[in-house]
């Protein structure tokens, strides 16, 4: 897998535009100054790609038109001496390059751009964090023992408070709920109304429920339904005799005779 990664290689950042300058014997050991390259006589113009081969980023030098490679600087380290910055400006950098024949030289690179000089500045930041930390897994996975280990102890003088009053209230209110008890046929029946008395239907004294009331029938499996209930049905009142609201107007109708009769000796005027 080790061998895998390294003959796999990435491409971390592309720019098109960037110079290469000659530098000045160092007078002292301070810092570059890009002020003092000649920036307007740049020794070579192209394009820069940063690439990486496992651990290692590759910053190479090629031509913008057929990507002839000019120079190539392997970077091991960031920030190191490999790629330095220079004092009086962003967009300049001092890279060392090297040859197939084992020879170094240093060069400055300057970027025509700032936000690409940032581009480049952070690719190579975001490589050798990545490679920070798979040195600390590979560490961790062979020496699993030596990681830092949780610890939930208490500290010397570390407290917890417990707030018991608000833990009886849940108990008490989850206690008092009673389930439902079930009827036959699985049906939920309700509590019974409060004092314990029962709703059953009062009867005169003396009387007595009719047995006449035939209990239900029901097959085995069959849930009790409505249909199969048989409800006590309240005993047909009498019959009031019938009355004829006209009776009265016919026997005063019928008397008119009796009365011309018994007046026939009298005259009318």
């Amino acid at each position: 897998m080790a061998a895998e990664a390294d003959d796999y290689e990435a491409v971390l950042c592309v720019k098109p535009a960037v110079h290469v300058y000659r530098l000045p014997p160092r007078a002292s050991n301070r810092g570059y100054r890009a002020a003092e390259w000649q920036l307007e006589r740049p020794a070579w113009s192209g394009r820069l790609r940063v690439t990486a081969r496992g651990t290692t980023a590759f910053i190479r030098l090629e031509d913008k038109a057929s990507g002839e490679l000019f120079a190539q600087a392997p970077v091991e380290q960031f920030p190191g001496i490999a790629v330095e910055s220079v004092t009086d400006s962003s967009r300049y950098f001092v890279i060392r390059i090297e040859d197939g024949n084992g020879r170094r030289a240093f060069i400055g690179v300057g970027f025509v751009d700032r936000g690409d000089a940032f581009d480049f500045n952070v690719a190579l930041q975001d490589h050798f964090k990545w490679v920070k930390q798979q040195s600390e897994l590979a560490k961790q996975a062979e020496n699993p023992d030596q990681g830092p280990k949780l610890d939930l102890g208490f500290k010397e003088g570390q407290t917890i408070k417990l707030n018991i009053a608000s833990m009886k209230k849940k108990e008490g209110a989850t206690g008092n709920t009673r389930p439902r008890p079930a009827g036959p046929g699985g049906l939920s029946l309700l509590p019974p109304p409060p004092g314990g008395k029962s709703s059953s239907p009062a009867f005169p004294s003396g009387e007595q429920p009719s047995s006449s009331l035939s209990a239900p029938v029901r097959l085995p499996g069959t849930p009790i339904t409505d249909s199969l209930l048989s409800w006590p049905q309240p005993a047909a009142a009498p019959a009031a005799p019938a009355t004829d609201v006209w009776g009265d107007f016919a026997k005063a109708s019928g008397s008119a005779p009796n009365q011309t009769q018994a007046n026939a000796g009298w005259v009318q005027f």
